[in-house]
């Protein structure tokens, strides 16, 4: 995948157009196509884009990976469709499994991610797959497509993509704006992945086995795929096309391919698994956040996704959506009048109030549609027209917005749930979450031979743990593992 900052859309939009003077030969396939956006520019995109990354998702402080992603992203540049780019590599710190590119060189990986490898081959491989993504110049030519069919840059809420004209702010309270690439462009970037990650010394069949653990992954959460695959083909026929690959190119390049899997385990070993308590968790339809000292139920069957820069939450049928955040402002007066010029709010209803003893301010409102200048404001349809109920919150020398978004048609009905969460907004005072640890990936041996589960549980794990370790260590329950062997366990 590959990530766009919304805040350069007109810019893109005008400057490419005015820099399209003909076709340039794609590096990786050399054919000749419509590009529009120059190399500089992808730089320009990267460098730009990289703060609101590490804004939103955070860096992971561990120096002894970061230097091994470095130095085998730099070897992968090297030997490159395009190694004059400034690449430049970061593990960022979320639970998630996920991988990205930015156009011009910045490649992340996900600590989630690199907890679920098991070797140095599958992450060469995964590695090799978001070069390509560059290599290939995937946003370039996606960006050229959408924006000569007039689509522009689309965005969408990460859990509600139902609600995703709340505009630019809701955009970037949700994180990322990813671009969807056509499955030809994920196939390709698989083929440059398993070209890659050979050419640096790696068992490209590898890559192909993470595919089936990100089929596991798939398959336990009850969705659709997870976020590192939301716009890729199947990862079972990737499973399958992949190892085809790999044998091909072992078999016209023979030599030994690495997959150092000891290696790997040891230096992973320590890593923060799930969610990081600090940054605050979920526990019994619960939000706590140890840091700032605060907690607000969560509803029944709601999704849920934690970041630094926000908590955002919504309904399994992403029609109802909350996002907490930091709101900009001194006072809740301040903060109310920002917001409202911020998103281009039209204000319903407004005034102060109370939570739990906490000054608040709740605002209930609509966003403007863009309007064409000189134009009437056109009237909104309540069936697309999204409303949202914000509270914004005076605690511990900052103030909290809680936005909860609906369409206008539906918001009465959501509000009371709303509501409710407003409500149960409060300081947070039990030790026992204010102190809590994370868990962490720990990498100890077998104590003898057996099956897996049967290890799992001489080693101390509990039982309806096993499947979830088994994904971690692409390992089945009846697997056999050997005496001495390195696994990944979890602990705290």
């Amino acid at each position: 995948m590959q990530t766009l900052s919304c805040s350069f859309r007109t810019l893109l939009f005008f400057g490419l157009l005015a820099g399209v003077t003909a076709c340039s030969r794609n590096p990786v396939t050399g054919k000749k196509e419509l590009i529009l956006m120059s190399k500089e520019q992808e730089i320009a995109l990267g460098q730009q884009s990289h703060p609101s990354v590490v804004a939103t998702m955070g860096l992971y402080d561990d120096k002894k990976l970061s230097d091994f992603i470095n130095e085998k992203g730099k070897a992968m540049a090297r030997i490159s469709h395009r190694p004059d780019l400034p690449y430049q590599f970061y593990i960022v710190d979320s639970p998630v499994v996920n991988a990205f590119a930015v156009p011009g060189g910045y490649v992340y990986f996900t600590r989630g991610i690199m907890a679920h490898f098991n070797n140095e081959a599958e992450f060469a491989g995964v590695l090799g797959h978001e070069i390509g993504h560059i290599t290939a110049r995937h946003s370039a030519r996606q960006q050229t497509t959408q924006l000569l069919s007039t689509a522009g840059l689309i965005a969408g809420m990460v859990l509600a993509p139902q609600l995703g004209q709340f505009g630019e702010a809701a955009q970037q309270g949700l994180g990322l704006l990813m671009l969807s690439y056509s499955r030809a462009h994920e196939s390709e970037s698989d083929k440059i992945g398993v070209e890659y990650s050979s050419k640096i010394g790696y068992d490209a069949h590898q890559m192909a086995n993470f595919f089936g653990t990100i089929k596991r992954i798939q398959e336990n959460s009850g969705e659709a795929i997870p976020t590192f695959m939301s716009t890729h083909p199947d990862p079972g026929n990737r499973f399958s096309k992949v190892h085809e690959m790999a044998k091909d190119y072992q078999a016209k390049n023979p030599q030994k391919y690495e997959v150092d899997r000891e290696n790997y385990l040891r230096m992973i070993d320590g890593i923060i698994y799930g969610e990081d308590p600090k940054q605050g968790f979920v526990e019994n339809n619960m939000f706590y956040h140890p840091e700032m000292r605060f907690q607000f139920p969560v509803p029944n069957g709601w999704q849920h996704e934690n970041s630094p820069a926000q908590f955002q939450m919504a309904s399994k049928n992403g029609e109802n959506a909350m996002i907490l955040t930091l709101a900009k402002g001194n006072t809740l007066d301040e903060a109310a009048q920002t917001l409202v010029q911020q998103l281009g709010l039209k204000v319903l209803e407004s005034g102060k109030t109370s939570l739990n003893g906490l000054p608040a301010y709740v605002l209930i409102s609509q966003q403007q549609p863009q309007q064409q200048q000189g134009q009437p404001q056109q009237q909104q349809d309540p069936r697309t027209a999204v409303q949202i109920g914000t509270w914004l919150i005076q605690y511990n020398n900052a103030i909290f917005a809680l936005h909860g978004l609906a369409y206008a048609k539906d918001f009465d009905s959501a509000f009371r749930t709303y509501q409710k969460v407003a409500g149960g907004f409060q300081a947070l005072t039990d030790p026992e979450k204010l102190n809590r640890k994370p868990e962490r990936v720990q990498v100890r041996a077998a104590p003898r031979d057996g099956s897996f589960k049967d290890v799992m549980t001489a080693l101390g794990m509990p039982s309806n743990r096993i499947d979830e370790l088994g994904v971690l260590n692409s390992l089945k329950a009846n697997d056999n593992v050997t005496r001495g062997s390195l696994l990944k366990t979890i602990g705290r």
